[in-house]
């Protein structure tokens, strides 16, 4: 029987081999699709598994009530206080600097070592790397002590069995307590090594409004995250509120609301990665990834589609092989099992072409998300033959109910062809898919308009040609380096202007402080920076003047603000110039001189914030911030000027360092990287939707007029012009285009719309990419019906009447 089976079945592929390509193609682009989209969200997913203790650790996050927005930071007596009240948190350990970098000596050579940690003591209790040499217990335990990775071992001493080594940097000796092997699994704490944050936790020991840490807590096996945020906010939040309000002669719930934090949240350390709502680490974008995976498995249920389609516009062919199987005795059930069987061996070899396809494609795809992703995940191939198994209940289930209730006495006296069953399954299925595809025509021009917008739109600054250079930290008074490089750089040909800035436009790196004026406070970016600054980024003034160099009063205590400074506050520009408001980073008031135009120094997708610019000498610990210097380019010949700074970087500045720099434009230009990549697998998604479904549409219109070409005939016999023909038989297709397009759209409005909630700076909806999709769809579904249409109009008409 099965050999019977088989052969119906490969009798009836050659028989409709162009239906059997079709449903081949779409079904393995959509499994392909939908395979590199769980790969990669599975690889997002798979961060910190690697971790024993992983069930256990928490990352800490607050939340501000008042600007509605969540922080990552933990002052030390928080996290300290929060072990001593709350019975279910085990420990925490807390860390600043995850980037920590230093130019180390050894006995042996002289190494610039990256990524570096500065954590407590406990570090090792939470993330439990193999030591290797040494011992984790202690390596922590004095402010002289560090532990390094077997790769940095090996740079700076040659071997891995480096404990009681001594090591140089920071202008203090260190000693090797521990050599560990990192994770190989994917892991955002990678640290090459790690130190103890000694002069920082010992200076925020009783300083509860000194939020310098990130924080884990350890929580106790089986407690609830939930009730720990409960008791954290009544034990811990409110403790902190009390001591602040005590400070200011504030009443307690008048100190919380006004400065916060009001809440907090406990992230899962498997879950930082992706599920976070912020993080010190790089976030994944779990919205996008769930888009792009719905839009993969859309893309699979389009192929279904084609494929229910085609199988129920076969019928007619099938009608007296059913009704002759049903006379000798085949029963209902053998006759479902059969056509599930054909469904099946179609969607089995898409499975495998499509697995083939993934690792063909593999390469480009991990070299567009910058990811090293491998076909050897068990998930994958599980949960794509899982797809494969629903494709085949879908795709085989109606055709198999359908073809197998044929009655055997109907299908034997006449002709089927002439019966109207399954034209409402056609129309409706062929519906949907036609939905779908509107969705993404509008979806990927939306997509399209919005990027190009952000693209386009003033940022308020020009960073074009100037290049940003870090330099070392480790100078005692950077604020005096930053001086002397300026002097220095400034003998450089090529060299038009220099100037300093802590906010730098297209940077992570940001300090904000509450800004306090009466019984006012808001929330600030703290901007500090060289005079010319503003002037020197293209920055237009608004009201008031810029600093100036020449007024003593302009380094002590004036400020300059930005427009969403003035929003914030509710003030109009001249009450503004008449104020001083009080920042939390300093003891003293500050003087507003002059307002600026807003200007976008982070992703366009937020609102630009309110800002303070000062200069750094204004207070005193902010001069030991200085990181930086910002050079312009003369555009002449900034190759050659880029070398001639980089030979006085190497031998002059800060020799054994690399030179550490970038331009600015470049750099905001890659804060679009993630919309382009959008735009671009929209772009992929959008082609690969629209050929599936052209292919699906182009078969099932060649079968359904093929169904009517002794219609044709009769017509033309009578008078039929071949343009009425061609008209008649692609008006049902018009009809059923019109009405996908129609309910489709308010589908597309809200999805879209939704899509764009997230981008502070946004397109208002447009109207024409829904002209466009109504547009394109009738026009490609009338040439592609048309063109078997036309071919119908040429039939021989003999062929078709000699029995009529």
């Amino acid at each position: 029987m099965l050999t019977n089976w088989l052969k119906i079945a490969f009798i009836n592929y050659k028989k409709n081999g162009l239906s059997t390509l079709i449903n081949l193609f779409g079904l393995t682009i959509g499994l392909t699709g939908f395979m590199l989209i769980l790969m990669h969200w599975n690889d997002e997913e798979s961060y910190e598994k690697w971790n024993p203790k992983k069930d256990q650790i928490y990352a800490f996050q607050t939340y501000h009530t008042k600007e509605k927005s969540y922080g990552v930071n933990i002052s030390y007596p928080m996290a300290y206080t929060a072990v001593k009240k709350i019975p279910e948190i085990q420990d925490y350990v807390l860390f600043s600097q995850p980037d920590a970098a230093y130019k180390m000596t050894t006995k042996h050579t002289t190494v610039f070592q990256e990524n570096g940690f500065m954590a407590s003591e406990t570090f090792f209790n939470f993330f439990p790397f193999t030591i290797i040499s040494g011992s984790a217990k202690d390596a922590l335990k004095t402010d002289t002590s560090i532990a390094i990775s077997k790769q940095t071992a090996k740079k700076l001493f040659g071997t891995t069995n480096a404990a009681g080594e001594s090591v140089k940097f920071n202008n203090k000796n260190y000693i090797v307590t521990a050599v560990y092997e990192l994770p190989e699994g994917n892991s955002q704490i990678k640290p090459e090594f790690v130190i103890m944050a000694a002069q920082q936790l010992k200076n925020d020991k009783e300083n509860w409004g000194t939020y310098n840490f990130g924080c884990f807590f350890m929580l106790k096996k089986g407690a609830d995250p939930v009730v720990i945020q409960e008791k954290f906010k009544r034990d811990i939040l409110q403790l902190r509120a009390e001591i602040g309000a005590k400070e200011s002669g504030m009443q307690v719930q008048q100190y919380m609301d006004l400065y916060g934090p009001n809440d907090m949240l406990l992230t899962p350390l498997e879950g930082l990665k992706l599920h976070t709502k912020l993080s010190w680490f790089a976030t994944g974008d779990f919205k996008t990834i769930m888009i792009l995976f719905t839009l993969s498995v859309l893309i699979v249920i389009l192929s279904a589609i084609n494929f229910i389609n085609l199988k129920t516009a076969e019928a007619s062919q099938r009608a007296k092989e059913v009704g002759v199987r049903k006379a000798i005795g085949g029963t209902r059930s053998s006759l479902m099992i059969q056509f599930f069987m054909e469904t099946f061996i179609i969607c089995l070899v898409s499975y495998l072409l499509a697995l083939a396809l993934v690792e063909l494609l593999l390469p480009s795809f991990n070299k567009f998300f910058n990811k090293e992703i491998k076909l050897n995940d068990w998930h994958v191939y599980a949960y794509s033959l899982g797809m494969v198994m629903i494709v085949t209940l879908l795709s085989g289930l109606i055709p198999a109910f359908y073809l197998s209730s044929f009655k055997a006495i109907e299908t034997l006296k006449g002709n089927f062809a002439r019966s109207k069953h399954g034209i409402w399954l056609r129309n409706g299925i062929l519906t949907l898919q036609l939905m779908i595809s509107s969705f993404f025509i509008i979806g990927g021009l939306i997509v399209h308009s919005q990027v190009k917008y952000m693209m386009n739109k003033d940022l308020g600054f020009n960073g074009k040609q100037v290049m940003v250079i870090n330099f070392s930290e480790n100078d005692p008074k950077p604020w005096l380096k930053y001086e002397r490089l300026k002097t220095e750089l400034s003998k450089i040909e090529g060299v038009e202007a220099i100037s300093y800035c802590e906010a730098v436009a297209a940077s992570v790196r940001s300090s904000i402080s509450n800004m306090d004026y009466q019984e006012q406070s808001i929330n600030a970016q703290n901007a500090p920076m060289d005079y010319n600054y503003l002037q020197f980024m293209g920055v237009k003034l608004h009201k008031g003047r810029w600093l100036d160099p020449a007024l003593a009063s302009d380094t002590i205590n004036n400020a300059i603000v930005n427009e969403a400074f003035v929003r914030k506050f509710g003030w109009t520009d001249e009450q503004t110039l008449q104020r001083s408001f009080q920042p939390g980073f300093d003891n003293k008031k500050y003087k507003i001189v002059g307002i600026v135009k807003d200007f976008n120094i982070k992703n366009l997708k937020y609102k630009v914030g309110p800002m303070i610019f000062f200069h750094y000498r204004d207070t005193d610990w902010i001069r030991f911030n200085v990181y930086n210097i910002q050079v312009k380019l003369k555009p002449d010949d900034i190759e050659g000027t880029v070398n001639r700074i980089k030979k006085f970087w190497g031998t002059k500045a800060e020799p054994g360092y690399p030179f550490n720099y970038y331009f600015i434009n470049q750099k905001f230009a890659k804060t679009f990287e993630e919309y382009q990549k959008q735009q671009t697998l929209f772009t992929i998604l959008n082609a690969m939707v629209l050929m599936v479904a052209l292919l699906g549409l182009f078969a099932l219109s060649s079968l359904m007029i093929e169904q009517k070409l002794k219609d044709v005939a009769i017509r033309k016999t009578l008078g039929a012009s071949d343009g009425t023909l061609i008209f008649g038989l692609t008006l049902q297709f018009l009809w059923i285009t019109i009405a996908a397009v129609l309910i489709s759209i308010p589908i597309s409005y809200f999805l879209m719309n939704e899509w764009l909630k997230d981008f502070a700076y946004r397109i208002d909806m447009p109207i024409w990419p829904f002209i466009v999709s109504f547009c394109v769809l009738l026009i490609l579904t009338f040439a592609v019906v048309s063109i078997k249409a036309y071919k119908a109009t040429k039939v021989n008409l003999v062929t078709y009447l000699k029995y009529e």
